[in-house]
């Protein structure tokens, strides 16, 4: 007892895993995480779900386990090296590496700003019979505005709201509906390619793990000054990195998860086949009635914004990476890369005459990007010149390039599918 009351009278007690210190290292994860749940997802989750029921939720389950890994080890190298993916493969690999590499990721933040611009302008259609056209220029103008006028940190508060009304929106929906739980949980574990869904696979994957987002998340860790110069501090950031980016993959697995059992519940229950989002709003209202039409919409219209405001960062981090700076919104480099994302985007749309079929386009993509992406990342993660004592084990070396390895042989899958 006299123990307890002289330890209660201490005052040197040291902080240990304390609240206040794991939502310090919120964020980063939460801004990434928008980015595959953006417009592109919706619409590869809505056909997945009301074309093959529950069967493809394998796949949102699969890409969120490589995801996790993925982000995990690129924020590593953000940390560690304090720089972002595209300015290490600047500093350190040869530039007949590197140019090819980071024109093609730029080439997949301008398809993912496509996705992002087209699902705010459906949005606009549905809540205020905006035309496409003058909805994707309203979002386009808008997000630049963010964009130039927002510090980072604005922008993740804005961010964490609008994945916290897309979050609530959907489990509102689900309440409305009844979900074959045993089905759906056979569907998240058991893979299955049923006749003419590899399309439709490539796009969810390609939808959940993102080549941009690999870009985005190592510059974003930097806002926050992670960089430390003594090994213990760096050790520290390392394990709450973790934390944030389980908790905000989860939430997007979840979200995601979300929609294709609403489809699967809704449309495909009915025998429905969801070909836009225009008409998922429609059908929803029958089905749900008009509340839950209206909550559709103003989700969507969140997750166009938000997602566009990433797509737009990944894109100036990725052309400023490529001059040897980091991002910064001031600077010419990151600016233009901001441009040329959102300006090449809002110009395809002109001439996109099925914006669902856009949606689902752009996402397959960037699954094709996305191996390039990934052996330029574990290449730099592997190298003990890059990472120091925190290179990659050979354990991680080795599951980083099995994931790169899946993701190929699905490309390849697609194709042959395609061709035959």
């Amino acid at each position: 007892m006299k123990n307890i009351l002289k330890d209660l009278k201490r005052r040197d007690h040291k902080r240990y895993l304390g609240g206040l210190d794991v939502f310090k290292y919120i964020g980063p994860g939460l801004l990434v995480t928008v980015g595959f749940i953006d417009p592109g997802n919706w619409a590869s989750n809505f056909a997945a779900g009301s074309e093959f029921g529950y069967s493809l939720l394998w796949v949102v389950t699969l890409s969120t386990i490589m995801l996790i890994v993925l982000q995990h080890n690129v924020a590593h190298l953000g940390i560690v090296t304090g720089l972002c993916l595209s300015e290490a493969a600047t500093k350190y690999t040869p530039k007949w590496v590197s140019r090819p590499i980071l024109g093609t990721a730029v080439l997949a933040s301008i398809s993912t700003s496509l996705a992002e611009i087209l699902g705010g302008a459906i949005a606009l259609e549905m809540l205020f019979d905006i035309s496409i056209i003058w909805g994707a220029i309203l979002t386009t103008v808008f997000v630049v505005i963010m964009l130039f006028t927002n510090s980072y940190k604005k922008i993740e508060r804005s961010i964490i709201a609008f994945v916290s009304v897309i979050g609530l929106s959907f489990i509102y929906e689900l309440f409305l509906v009844k979900i074959d739980w045993p089905l759906a949980v056979e569907g998240w574990v058991t893979p299955a390619f049923p006749e003419g869904s590899m399309l439709i696979i490539m796009s969810v994957l390609g939808a959940v793990v993102m080549p941009h987002n690999l870009f985005l998340h190592s510059e974003v860790i930097q806002s926050h000054e992670y960089n430390k110069q003594d090994d213990s501090s760096i050790r520290k950031v390392l394990k709450y990195e973790l934390f944030d980016t389980l908790f905000s993959m989860i939430v997007g697995w979840a979200i995601n998860s979300a929609m294709i059992l609403l489809a699967a519940a809704t449309f495909f229950k009915s025998g429905i086949q969801v070909e836009e989002l225009q008409q998922a709003k429609s059908l929803l209202e029958p089905l749900l009635g008009s509340s839950a039409a209206v909550v559709f919409a103003l989700a969507l219209l969140m997750a166009g914004i938000s997602s566009t405001i990433t797509s737009g960062m990944a894109a100036g981090s990725i052309f400023a990476g490529i001059f040897g700076e980091s991002y910064h919104i001031k600077d010419s480099h990151s600016q233009v890369g901001v441009i040329l994302s959102l300006g090449i985007a809002l110009l395809l749309i002109f001439f996109i005459g099925d914006p669902f079929k856009g949606l689902l386009i752009s996402q397959m993509v960037l699954s094709i990007q996305l191996p390039f992406t990934v052996f330029l990342q574990v290449g730099l993660t592997s190298s003990r010149k890059v990472m120091g004592q925190y290179v990659n084990s050979k354990w991680s070396s080795f599951v980083l390039y099995a994931i790169a390895g899946i993701v190929t042989v699905l490309n390849i899958m697609l194709l042959i599918s395609e061709l035959v």
